[in-house]
């Protein structure tokens, strides 16, 4: 079985872990701590981003992503945003979501922003920021993918 921690789901919502941890305190997220560390299941995540109340904000998280970008009129460097539409089963678009939580990862020190945003068997996926950061992300997906 798959675990998420809360900084995966931190990467993968934009939401902060402090949230995150608000959220479990109301028990709108569900998960175990196994030695001091929350883990969840796909299930409990899925349970978690199919919640009304939860899907209206991270809906509004990912329309903010894409505003900042197009509302942003002085830039000291170049942006790139970049909307990934998929019209596939959640399966096949795990490999997908977990790439760009990688990538995340590692453009911690760059200002790069990512969403999610999964609807039946539509996947939307944001990437946002310094536009070499977002090209090398898209190169190095589309050479993973193939």
């Amino acid at each position: 079985m798959e675990w998420y921690t809360l900084n995966h789901i931190a990467k993968m919502t934009g939401l902060t872990t402090r949230t995150l941890r608000n959220y479990l305190q109301t028990e709108l997220l569900k998960g175990e701590k196994v030695d001091g560390v929350w883990r969840f299941s796909e299930e409990q995540l899925y349970a978690f981003m199919d919640h009304p109340t939860v899907r209206q904000g991270l809906h509004a998280k990912r329309n903010a992503i894409v505003n900042d970008f197009l509302l942003m009129d002085s830039k000291k460097e170049n942006k790139a945003c970049v909307i990934l539409d998929y019209c596939m089963e959640w399966e096949d678009a795990k490999w997908a979501v977990a790439f760009f939580c990688d990538r995340m990862k590692e453009a911690e020190n760059e200002a790069v922003e990512f969403g999610m945003e999964r609807h039946k068997n539509n996947i939307r996926l944001i990437i946002s920021g310094p536009e070499p950061a977002v090209r090398d992300m898209m190169k190095r997906y589309y050479e993973e993918k193939e």
